[in-house]
């Protein structure tokens, strides 16, 4: 009995969650974007505020998800976040794991949808801070490492798309391109749940039977001028970086210091 009360109230606490997200990114979009652009001249100090912004609602949300019972969550690694310009590569099982990643890195920067980028919840915000748009073609690339040489911290899913439950996606090389053009290392997070939730194509009311626990392993940097070194071009780097990746990520969790 006590487990079916748990579940009943961890679906009405996820639709909050969800409610509460959602009138999170209308007051971004309406008031404090609008805010700063009206404050703020410049337009490189404009963005930064606006990345403040969202890491800390992002870092406000995920206490929320934890304070009301949705999840649990522990992270490793997590000095290794606190710094400038990094390329951070993580696995992606479930929907909220660019929220995790946002909440614990400042500077964020990302690659999003360009649906995403039309949405009247998040357009606002995904413009102010400057997120990339995939639909940006040609120029993505160098978009990406600009970011990067920027300062920015940039968060890249090399899967594209969640991470099925049964087995895993083939990764894209786009990530490692990235990585090989700017020759940046790559600094891998593995994001582990305990149960699968809000994975890809299970809508949010489909919870858990229990509450999951994510354990987000932040591992040591990935040297990549070691591939560029021992590769004859760019695009055979990028692949050799890519295979290394797909170990790199997808193992289970190691033992390390919080």
């Amino acid at each position: 009995m006590l487990e079916v009360i748990n579940r009943a109230w961890r679906i009405v606490a996820t639709g909050f969650c969800f409610s509460v997200f959602g009138l999170g990114g209308l007051v971004l979009r309406c008031v404090v974007c609008p805010v700063f652009t009206l404050v703020v001249r410049d337009p490189a100090r404009q963005q930064q505020l606006s990345q403040a912004a969202i890491h800390h609602c992002f870092r406000w949300f995920v206490g929320l998800m934890n304070f009301v019972g949705v999840i649990s969550y522990e992270v490793h690694g997590r000095e290794r976040l606190q710094r400038r310009g990094l390329l951070i590569l993580a696995n992606h099982p479930s929907l909220i794991d660019v929220v995790f990643l946002i909440s614990f890195v400042r500077h964020a920067d990302c690659i999003v949808k360009a649906a995403l980028a039309h949405n009247p919840f998040m357009r606002g915000p995904i413009r102010a801070a400057g997120f990339i748009t995939n639909g940006d073609g040609a120029g993505l690339l160098e978009d990406c490492v600009r970011s990067l040489k920027g300062g920015n911290n940039l968060i890249i899913f090399p899967e594209g798309t969640r991470t099925p439950v049964q087995g895993a996606n083939r990764l894209q090389r786009g990530a490692a391109h990235v990585a090989v053009r700017g020759r940046i290392d790559i600094t891998p997070v593995h994001i582990h749940s305990s149960l699968p939730m809000l994975t890809k194509g299970t809508p949010w009311w489909k919870v858990p039977a229990r509450k999951p626990h994510f354990t987000i392993e932040v591992r040591p940097d990935i040297a990549v001028e070691e591939f560029c070194d021992s590769a004859a071009s760019d695009t055979l780097a990028a692949r050799h970086v890519t295979e290394h990746l797909s170990v790199q990520l997808f193992k289970g969790p190691a033992s390390a210091s919080t």
